[in-house]
């Protein structure tokens, strides 16, 4: 059984302890820190999403008490009838579609009656998505909360594909990297590490089988405080043009520190004077959480896919929600023309049913259709009531001027990071970079500045960091994840600080200090 356990991935680990302690009895709560899901929702834009929805379903019905509907057609009136069903809604959602109909149309791309009746129709789902890659009055807003959130306000013009949440884009950005021979198997590439444990293992899936070079990040000091981030030295490995393409969570995941201003000018560096034709996919997911924060995209726009998730950010995993961007003159679209003539004509055949010049597909075009296999392209795209939800969460974020809501959501994380950390008496690293969505212990450190190098090779001669987790969840009904598979070392633990109400993450400190405590009392015996 042990050596099972040892075995499976966190996650199974985790699913595993928490069946099992489970069916037993305590009176101590059961705290499940390693789930990374978020305990706070978006009610406002959600609230606006439904009545949005309750006033289409009005503008379908032809006669009351009729059972079936019309689809969304042009009807004189229907401003009006807006407005007055507004009215009649006093709440905040019905605050927000007036604000976005009055004060929004600068972010609508169209008049505001023309993209009233198309958010209307893809909230009723009555139609494909179409155009598949984005829906017309979903696109502008979208783009422009990335604008705002991510991408300086100067980033290049780019396109965007809307998908089924981050995981969906990573698989997808794959996929179509290996489709269109820009990656091939036994191709070297780059993994900026720890990173989101199921990012280290599709690279090794073997239909990929890629030769992975893992670029590591460490504790650091700047100014007196301390930060996760990559060294001169491990960066200037991304210098060598045999590595293909390289990706990173950034903010990262499990250590929640964002990637800092020197670090973004070396690889700026490397990509103008050493490997011009890197593929850098960046996941930015908890950029969102910092307020000054600069995205690879907004650095190296060319060379760079960013994909991003509302699912952080708004409470919103089980939307599944989120988009690709790609700028619109980028790396992946210029190393396709330079494809040797064979390749391109393979390729020809794989996309020639989509028209006559599949040359003159773009990159982000064909992972649309990849997406769905080419053969069902006609029925590609992210489902149009998911693009809805997306588009009033970027208006919702565009139109917050003072940003309360984010300033909630980072003080939420700030407040529940500083009661962890301090229970166990470590120190916060250094805000401007740190989202506070998630703190990784590293118990090799920890232990010896708490108890001492003995106890702490004592530990690690007799016990494993399975055992630990395994023990503080009998114990202490506390659940940690393991991070190694995150790329982090064997003794670290990552510690969720989103997914429990705050005054949890105190006593998450003092039951690992309790446990641990226990343990040392032993060992002192022992020794005696």
């Amino acid at each position: 059984m042990k050596q099972e356990l040892e075995s499976l991935s966190p996650f199974e680990l985790s699913l595993y302890l928490e069946r099992r302690m489970g069916t037993q009895k305590k009176a101590k709560e059961w705290l499940n820190a390693g789930r990374g899901n978020p305990n706070w929702t978006a009610p406002i834009p959600r609230e606006a999403y439904f009545l949005l929805g309750e006033f289409a379903t009005k503008e379908t019905v032809i006669k009351e008490k009729e059972s079936l509907g019309t689809k969304i057609k042009d009807k004189s009136g229907r401003s009006e009838r807006f407005e007055s069903f507004l009215e009649q809604r006093d709440s905040d959602g019905s605050n927000l579609l007036k604000e976005i109909w009055n004060e929004g149309t600068h972010l609508m791309g169209m008049p505001r009656e023309q993209w009233l009746k198309e958010m209307l129709d893809y909230s009723i789902g009555d139609n494909y998505p179409y155009p598949e890659r984005v829906l017309t009055a979903c696109e502008q807003p979208i783009k422009q909360y990335l604008h705002h959130e991510l991408f300086s306000k100067d980033s290049v013009p780019f396109d965007i594909f809307a998908v089924e949440g981050g995981t969906a884009g990573i698989v997808y950005t794959f996929k179509s990297l290996v489709n269109n021979h820009l990656l091939e198997p036994g191709d070297k590439i780059a993994l900026m590490i720890p990173t989101f444990a199921p990012y280290m293992e599709i690279p090794e899936l073997p239909e990929y089988g890629f030769d992975v070079e893992y670029i590591r990040s460490e504790m650091m000091t700047i100014n007196g405080q301390s930060s996760y981030q990559f060294t001169e030295k491990e960066l200037d490995r991304l210098r060598n043009p045999d590595i293909k393409a390289v990706f990173v969570v950034n903010p990262s995941n499990p250590t929640a520190n964002s990637i800092y201003d020197d670090s973004i000018d070396q690889m700026k560096d490397i990509v103008a004077t050493d490997n011009p034709d890197l593929m850098i996919l960046s996941d930015d997911v908890y950029g969102t959480f910092l307020k000054k924060f600069t995205s690879l995209f907004t650095a190296l726009p060319y060379n760079t896919a960013c994909i991003y998730s509302y699912s952080k950010y708004f409470g919103a995993t089980g939307w599944r929600i989120g988009t690709i961007a790609l700028a619109k003159d980028n790396v992946f679209d210029r190393l396709l023309k330079e494809l040797p003539e064979n390749k391109k004509e393979e390729l020809d055949e794989r996309y020639g049913t989509l028209t006559s010049e599949p040359r003159d597909i773009s990159f982000i075009d064909r992972m649309v259709a990849d997406s769905r296999s080419v053969a069902l392209n006609h029925a590609a795209g992210l489902s149009a009531p998911q693009q809805v939800m997306m588009t009033l969460f970027s208006l919702y974020a565009l139109l917050d001027e003072t940003d309360q809501y984010k300033d909630e959501v980072m003080q939420v994380c700030q407040k529940r990071g500083q009661l962890l950390y301090e229970s166990i008496g470590l120190t916060m690293p250094i805000e401007e970079y740190n989202t506070a969505y998630y703190c990784e212990i590293d118990f090799d450190w920890w232990l010896t500045k708490r108890y001492g190098t003995e106890f702490k090779t004592f530990i690690q001669e007799n016990w494993t960091m399975t055992d630990i987790v395994a023990r503080l969840a009998e114990e202490e009904r506390l659940m940690l994840l393991k991070s190694e598979a995150f790329g982090s070392s064997k003794w670290t633990v990552r510690v969720s600080l989103a997914n429990l109400e705050t005054k949890a993450y105190k006593e998450i400190g003092t039951r690992i200090n309790a446990m641990m405590d226990r343990m040392y009392e032993r060992f002192l015996l022992i020794e005696d």
